[in-house]
């Protein structure tokens, strides 16, 4: 039987690639974007205490009430928006089963979806399995934040959906107030939904605030906005996250996860609930705990050939290796992690066309102190 691909673009993640070369050639993995820390104490202990009490069993489909509320308090203290728990939050198996489940919802086959590359990589896949057509607009090369007049020539009659990351991943850039003013202008001008990948919402430096699409009211009753307990919590591989959308867009929304995954890990949702009311000062202090890993880290790069791109948020650096290879990044990337001990991410991969001559890789810094300073004396041996 012959089988025709629905992804014909799609093959192994470099994630999954970069993180096997790493283990074969021991090397520090700086490439995977997960802490290798732990999170509070008190989320593994509620975890256990859940358990321990008999909750695992299903959870509501929509996600347990308590979370829900707590998620719902959280965003009217963070962003000014009052949110109804039961018809406008819901909870999901990570950030990126939310993701699929808001292009499904919107997308139909036939019209174009508006993403900004470098752009993480599981939006053109879920884009095309809904048979729409990921519209790639480059970001600044320099700045990496959008050029709005660029993306309203890009728009179409087809145009159904823009996606838009803040912070960004992979590049760190955050959104100002501006930004999310000239997307609402798009959104209402085009009458386009938006989808605002938010998981990094608690990783912005330098005292700015997140500006998440929920501040802006207008943009809010057109939008999908998905946020990660796994980036805030240090527990990627719990992979609960969330979506907030208007009562009408929920709705759709929950059409698809039920049939998708149905419900997420009932105890865990249960331990997130205690330690969101209990301990909200864990976000709260995330910036500079981030903040902290990013300076040492730029200040233990800087004695190496790498340049440094600015970090606005997220845990990310990209770096400019231009000094030690005229490779391409995925040729230099490969070499690195054999030759130099540290597994990177070559930034081509988040682009649909990456642009010619780009010498530029991911790395994450949401590491220990100890491995940090290991991998940049790796890197400053060069």
């Amino acid at each position: 039987m012959q089988i025709q691909t629905k992804l014909p673009k799609v093959g192994t993640t470099i994630f999954t690639v970069m993180s096997q070369l790493a283990l074969e050639h021991k090397a520090i993995n700086l490439g995977q974007g997960f802490p290798d820390f732990d999170g509070p104490p008190a989320l593994r202990d509620a975890l256990t205490r859940a358990m321990a009490q008999g909750r695992n069993q299903y959870a509501p489909m929509i996600g347990v009430p308590a979370l829900r509320e707590a998620i719902a308090r959280k965003t009217e203290r963070l962003y000014g928006r009052k949110v109804n728990a039961d018809t406008e939050i819901t909870v999901t198996s990570g950030a990126t089963e939310a993701l699929f489940a808001a292009i499904a919802a919107v997308v139909q086959a036939g019209d174009e979806v508006i993403v900004l590359d470098p752009c993480y990589d599981s939006y053109d896949p879920a884009i095309t399995l809904c048979g729409g057509r990921a519209v790639h607009v480059p970001l600044d090369p320099a700045s990496f934040l959008p050029d709005w007049a660029r993306i309203e020539a890009a728009v179409t009659p087809r145009t159904r959906l823009i996606l838009v990351n803040t912070p960004h991943n992979p590049c760190g850039s955050v959104f100002s107030a501006d930004d999310v003013a000239e997307l609402a202008s798009l959104a209402r001008s085009h009458d386009l939904f938006v989808v605002s990948d938010e998981v990094y919402e608690h990783i912005v430096f330098d005292a700015a605030a997140h500006q998440s699409v929920l501040r802006h009211a207008e943009l809010a009753e057109r939008s999908f906005v998905i946020s990660s307990f796994g980036k805030t919590y240090h527990c990627t591989g719990w992979k609960i996250g969330y979506c907030i959308a208007p009562r009408a867009l929920s709705a759709e929304f929950r059409k698809v996860h039920q049939y998708l995954t149905f419900c997420t890990f009932t105890p865990a949702q249960w331990a997130l609930a205690e330690v969101l009311e209990a301990d909200p000062q864990h976000y709260l202090d995330l910036p500079a705990f981030y903040q902290a890993k990013r300076d040492h880290f730029r200040a233990l790069l800087a004695r190496s050939k790498f340049r440094l791109r600015p970090v606005g948020g997220s845990y990310f650096q990209i770096v400019d290796y231009s000094a030690l290879s005229d490779a391409d990044d995925l040729a230099f990337c490969e070499w690195l992690v054999k030759e130099g001990g540290v597994a990177a991410i070559p930034l081509s991969s988040f682009y649909d066309e990456p642009p010619p001559g780009q010498r530029l890789v991911r790395l994450c810094f949401a590491k220990s102190e100890a491995l940090l300073e290991e991998a940049a004396q790796r890197l400053e041996a060069l």
